[in-house]
């Protein structure tokens, strides 16, 4: 029998179960007790501090990769969840489903979206937490999709297929522009990365780029509302926020759907 007792709850603690504590040791029963009712670390932005993965960037991450992968061997796939105007307009999902597919043909439009997520993906869930950076990611693809239902008409595209997670992704380059000013970070980096993108999107070809410019914007206004919110409201804005942006949204695209007798 351990003649070493617990500091906390007095019980004989073999030297496998022994944790050090500030003075003395503690069993493993008292030392998870203990974890339990400790209040979680936050963030700067009241984001709770997770050791670890980037547990939301890696599932998105595995989605669009799994979605890629299904793209090459289910028939239909693409088309049952790509998104177009006229599309969306009778299946609303495909305004954020999209954002979760990538050009079938090649594997490079999956790898650059992926590699951007990854590079800002888990600095913005650790800085916002991941229930916030969830729904950031995906405000932001709606917010894409809304940007080319409004610039249908202009375009002549209600029903040309928009596929990708790029509007996401220029949604949460618009947060970490917010999010690094706010933190007092140098943005200038962010800003040559974002005029670069945005550039691409007018020149190349195939690229939507009233997508990209919808998430940006999206992800800025979210961003904002994170970032600058007070801590004791913190909260509360995190439900608010997202419900006021789609609403802004939603109202916008059904505005536009009137405009030309579709709603």
């Amino acid at each position: 029998m351990s003649y070493v007792r617990c500091q906390r709850c007095g019980r004989p603690v073999c030297p496998d179960c022994q944790r050090q504590a500030a003075v003395g040791v503690q069993c493993v029963d008292c030392v998870a007790e203990a974890s339990r009712g400790a209040r979680p670390v936050r963030t700067v932005l009241g984001g709770r501090r997770r050791e670890g993965r980037p547990v939301v960037t890696l599932t998105i991450i595995g989605l669009c990769v799994v979605s890629f992968v299904l793209q090459q061997v289910v028939p239909g796939w693409t088309i049952r969840w790509l998104f177009s105007p006229l599309a969306g307009l009778v299946e609303p999902w495909r305004f954020v489903t999209a954002a979760f597919l990538h050009s079938p043909g090649g594997v490079v439009h999956l790898a650059v979206n992926m590699l951007a997520l990854w590079m800002i993906g888990p600095y913005l869930e650790q800085a916002l937490g991941r229930a916030r950076f969830v729904t950031l990611y995906l405000m932001s693809a709606l917010g894409g999709s809304v940007a080319v239902v409004l610039l249908a008409d202009a375009l002549d595209a209600w029903n040309v297929g928009v596929l990708g997670a790029s509007g996401a992704i220029f949604g949460l380059f618009g947060a970490v522009l917010v999010v690094m000013r706010r933190l007092g970070g140098d943005v200038r980096g962010i800003l040559v990365v974002i005029g670069l993108n945005v550039v691409v999107g007018f020149v190349v070809s195939g690229i939507s780029w009233p997508a990209h410019l919808g998430g940006l914007f999206t992800g800025l206004a979210l961003g904002a509302a994170y970032a600058y919110a007070p801590a004791e409201r913190r909260r509360q804005v995190a439900v608010v926020a997202p419900l006021v942006v789609a609403g802004v949204l939603v109202t916008a695209a059904w505005l536009a759907y009137s405009a030309v007798g579709l709603a």
